[in-house]
């Protein structure tokens, strides 16, 4: 059977028994994380102007509630854009070794279009488990490193396949329905690393796109709309070969059903790109081992493999959040300085700070054998801070906190929640969601939670 059949066949069949425990535990986490997320990329600017658009232009259809407006709603095609968009608005939101953000993509389309549906809380548990086992399939099967070498952002070009098979699930596609469904997601399927020329906001946006279009995929195969029913594998304009010249399809069958990629979902106590944990880790580490100050510091060397290097390894400077967040040089620097990487130090003051700035030019990235054949299987990082005073420490890091084999607990994302929505909608507001939120996938939760989540207000800056 051809990969796009044996994912077809996967989603087509799946209920929400086969969904074993340990799986919906992180897809309970997983939901907690992308509202928190959500709530605080709602008071960015691109936030903001997403869900603006989102509203103007849904045009008349009620179907979907947007989040913290009192009661607004519009179509769910674009409550998945805007809720897309701001749950990545800030790259706090969770993430895999397959080099994806699956939450961002995968919990707006389905919350979205399962609102609209009238759909169970355990139809929706189903849904994001279809969702999230997809993505980071289809995208471990392009070979992540690989792809991102040639330049895709694998959230934007794996993530329509994620929302499709959530809406595939809510829908009850079968599998013919659903193979169209994929074929429709992977030919809408887009974005890129322009991004990181400039720090602009379209990496924002590809979250919110890829679960609109994922969700436009599923419901025109709904309609009979027919898609290429042989979009991963086929030879010309198939999706793996699209991507990267050394994809691995055996990827995508490979224990599925019984081996969950779903278990690999990372969650970030950083507030920024997942590959630079680990260094912020092992900095971390030695700092706080030696009791380290910046005067102390000479110079900071990370070794990293190409990816990375590549990535996250550019010389900075002080221009965009954006640019920052994707920074290692600044990250490491910001977290010798401040002892944290957290909201504080991505503001507009912050980012352009000179001793900071200082650290972050005194800091180099080497190329490092180790790292670079480890990675992306793990995101591991070497650094080795030089002393004033002659002396150097170094600090290797393979499981930064928040992967799963550092794994942050759910009192732990509770935490990170209550500090991001808090900011965002205020504490007592942010302590009202907890519960429809824990109990999303129950009979009645998602209307529920619908609810509640269209109906609070974001205070910041007002």
């Amino acid at each position: 059977m051809s990969e796009t059949r044996l994912l077809a066949q996967f989603v087509a069949g799946l209920t929400a028994r086969d969904v074993p425990n340990d799986v919906g535990d992180v897809l309970k986490k997983a939901l907690v994380d992308a509202v928190g997320c959500g709530l605080h990329g709602l008071t960015t600017e691109w936030g903001r102007m997403m869900q603006e658009f989102a509203r103007e232009e849904g045009g008349t259809r009620p179907e979907a509630a947007l989040w913290a407006t009192g009661g607004a709603s519009t179509s769910a095609l674009n409550a998945a854009l805007a809720h897309g968009t701001a749950v990545h608005s800030f790259d706090f939101d969770d993430h895999s070794r397959a080099k994806i953000h699956p939450g961002a993509v995968v919990i707006p389309a389905a919350l979205a279009l399962a609102e609209r549906t009238g759909a169970s809380g355990q139809q929706l548990l189903t849904a994001i488990a279809a969702g999230y086992e997809v993505m980071t399939r289809v995208s471990l099967a392009s070979n992540p490193s690989a792809a991102r070498m040639r330049g895709w952002h694998l959230t934007g070009t794996t993530g329509t396949f994620g929302a499709a098979a959530a809406g595939a699930v809510l829908l009850g596609l079968d599998e013919a329905a659903t193979a169209s469904a994929l074929g429709l997601a992977g030919t809408q399927s887009a974005g890129t690393w322009a991004f990181n020329s400039d720090g602009a906001m379209s990496k924002r946006f590809h979250p919110g796109r890829s679960a609109q279009s994922g969700l436009m995929a599923a419901l025109l195969a709904k309609r009979g709309y027919h898609g290429p029913r042989m979009m991963l594998e086929a030879e010309d304009g198939g999706f793996l070969s699209a991507m990267s010249d050394e994809a691995r399809p055996a990827e995508i069958g490979r224990g599925l059903g019984s081996d969950w990629r779903t278990l690999g979902t990372c969650f970030k106590p950083y507030a920024c790109c997942g590959s630079n944990h680990s260094c912020i880790d092992a900095a971390l580490l030695i700092a706080q081992r030696e009791s380290l100050t910046l005067a102390d510091i000479a110079r900071v060397e990370l070794g990293l493999g190409h990816v990375v290097t590549k990535q996250t390894g550019f010389v900075y400077h002080p221009t965009t959040v954006l640019n920052a967040q994707m920074s290692i040089r600044y990250d490491v620097a910001v977290a010798l300085a401040d002892r944290s990487v957290y909201l504080e130090q991505f503001t507009e003051q912050r980012i352009k700070d000179r001793d900071v700035c200082d650290l972050a030019e005194r800091t180099s990235v080497v190329f490092d054998d180790e790292m670079d054949a480890v990675y992306p299987e793990l995101y591991a990082g070497k650094v080795t801070i030089y002393l004033t005073d002659g002396r150097s420490f170094t600090q290797r890091v393979d499981y930064s906190k928040g992967m799963p084999e550092n794994t942050m607990s759910l009192e732990e994302i509770e935490r990170k929640y209550r500090s991001l929505a808090s900011f965002a909608i205020g504490e007592d507001a942010a302590e009202s969601l907890l519960a429809p939120l824990h109990a999303a996938f129950d009979t009645d939760g998602v209307s529920r939670l619908a609810r509640a989540l269209g109906a609070v207000r974001i205070s910041a800056g007002s």
